[in-house]
């Protein structure tokens, strides 16, 4: 028997001996997508975090801009500007023609000007993070613990306190002058003023040093922002080069797989191009079926969210245009009311004096009714910017607990009067002693009072109004009812609405502002016609619980 040859021997032993190399096993398809879609989101989330990051830190600079420095700077400008028209008017004291006016002026402003300086100290300790300044908004503490500017705001109020001993020292120079004033003694009242006047002037000027640092401080912090900014957009920028690169990596290994949604991604594409007219979904009984059917019912919200969005940016354009042409008149409007002040006084004091000639007796009181007329432009103007004011500016609600019957009965003797002159009868009726009512008063009372202007508005030839309130299950109902023709029913869906009205001299704005007060109240307001006729307001607020519990209340029913 022969060997087997050694050719065989070797291939034998290569085939069986444990050196042989196994074949090199292929990536599946799924196991690409998964690969790259790991990549994928690798980079976008080393992309998402530096975003996060950066985002983090505009944030704190912004809300540092927004409910520090912004806040205090204004209120600088606040007190410097009064401070620029005290000075004023003590500067021309001596040559005014009614010192007495000019006197009880400057003692009102020297009365308010610690509320002003107190208001300035409470908005540096915000800027510090102070929680009771801040209303307990922690993340401006944390924001300005951060950025070092405690010690900055620990300067700016002992500065202003500084300024505040100096403008408020030696009362007894005030009292000296309007002595001099009230015996004649010129040259005493100069001099005296003009040493008041130094120091106010001085105070002045501090105030302005303090305002320059805070602009000084607002703009380092938004150099250094531009600066992060621009470091951050070059990285960014290197980020989604990456991530978009691996997106098309991966796109390449996913259309084939992705095929069947092009007319989604096509109508995606019209979306994002701006065409949002409803088109009908792919008729598939699948996931893509039900993704096209998703996607349509998204862009009609998106549409409808678009609509309220425009409507809202519009509303709120209006409202800041209108907040600044109100501020721009109101001083023009306060020197006309002074001035017309002293106009009727002369009048008056022209008109009963004896008069030989009598051809001058029509004159005056023609002036007389002239100047009247001028007085009622001048307090509609005055009104309607305060309503155009409180629609821009209104604060939040300072909740204190009330007695609703109580307010009611005030503010319906205060406004008795008014209401009488018009010819219009009121009458208050309480059904019993209520609980006391977390609320507003100055706000709850602008509510009501525009009710009633309202109601007293719709009777112009008389009429009556019945202010009831009533308590039942915990919440407190106020309905104000008038004997007018009523709210046509087509129009009663929008009355409160902005700048909506019916009259030819209103502002659309009264019941809007009313609407506003209740609901940040936790509360409703409502329009009804009444069976008598005429119209009915109805006010429900909660009893004993503040708005956010009252939404949170609602929201579990």
């Amino acid at each position: 028997m022969s060997a087997p040859p050694p050719a065989a021997d070797e291939a034998r032993g290569g085939a069986a001996g444990p050196e042989e190399r196994a074949p090199q096993k292929r990536r599946t398809v799924a196991g690409r997508l998964l690969a790259s879609y790991l990549v994928v989101l690798a980079a976008f989330a080393l992309t998402v975090g530096w975003s996060v990051q950066a985002l983090r830190a505009a944030s704190r600079d912004a809300q540092l801009l927004r409910a520090g420095y912004v806040p205090l700077l204004l209120r600088i400008g606040e007190v410097l500007a009064e401070q620029n028209v005290f000075n004023a008017q003590l500067n021309h004291i001596t040559a005014a023609k009614n010192p007495g006016d000019v006197r009880e002026w400057i003692e009102t402003a020297r009365r308010t000007r610690p509320l002003a300086f107190s208001i300035v100290k409470d908005a540096a300790r915000a800027l510090a993070g102070d929680e009771k300044a801040t209303g307990g908004d922690a993340r401006l503490g944390q924001t300005a613990a951060s950025s070092g500017v405690r010690r900055f705001s620990d300067e700016v109020a002992a500065e202003v306190a500084a300024i505040e001993r100096l403008v408020g020292a030696s009362p007894e120079r005030f009292a000296q002058l309007f002595q001099a004033l009230a015996v004649g003694d010129r040259e005493l009242a100069e001099r005296t003023r003009d040493e008041l006047v130094k120091r106010e002037v001085e105070g002045a000027q501090r105030l302005r040093a303090i305002r320059s640092r805070v602009e000084g401080q607002m703009q380092s912090l938004t150099d250094e922002a531009e600066l992060r900014e621009e470091r951050s957009m070059h990285l960014l920028l290197g980020l989604g080069v990456l991530t978009l690169l691996v997106g098309v990596m991966m796109s390449l290994y996913a259309r084939r797989v992705l095929a069947p949604l092009t007319a989604v991604t096509e109508r995606a594409n019209a979306v994002a191009r701006g065409d949002l007219t409803p088109k009908q979904a792919l008729a598939t009984n699948d996931e893509i079926g039900e993704l096209a059917t998703t996607f349509e019912d998204m862009v009609a919200a998106i549409r409808r969210a678009r609509a309220e969005l425009v409507n809202a940016e519009r509303l709120a354009a209006i409202g800041k245009m209108a907040a600044h042409v109100t501020h721009e008149i109101r001083n023009p409007l306060s020197s006309i009311g002074l001035n017309l002040e002293l106009l009727e006084e002369e009048v008056a004091r022209a008109s009963a004096a004896d008069m030989p000639d009598a051809e001058l007796r029509p004159v005056m009181k023609e002036s007389a009714q002239l100047v009247t007329a001028i007085r009622a432009e001048v307090d509609r103007l005055s009104r309607i910017a305060e309503q155009y004011l409180s629609v821009a500016r209104r604060p939040r609600p300072r909740l204190e607990p009330e007695r609703v019957d109580d307010l009611v009965q005030e503010l319906v003797a205060f406004v008795r009067p008014e209401l009488d002159r018009a010819g219009v009868a009121v009458r208050v009726e309480v059904e019993e002693a209520g609980p006391e009512i977390l609320l507003d008063e100055s706000q709850i009372r602008q509510a009501l009072l525009n009710l009633l202007r309202n109601a007293r508005e719709a009777m112009p030839k008389g009429g009556e109004i019945v202010v009831s309130v009533s308590f039942s299950s915990g919440a407190a109902t106020i309905a104000v009812d008038d004997t007018g023709p009523g709210v046509p029913e087509e129009l009663r869906a929008s009355i409160f609405d902005p700048f909506f009205t019916t009259k030819q001299r209103g502002t659309g704005l009264g019941l809007a502002v009313t609407r506003d007060i209740i609901e940040a109240h936790g509360g409703t307001i409502s329009c009804e016609p009444r069976e008598a006729g005429g119209t009915r307001f109805r006010i429900a607020l909660p009893a004993g619980r503040s708005p956010a519990q009252g939404r949170a209340a609602d929201a579990v029913l």
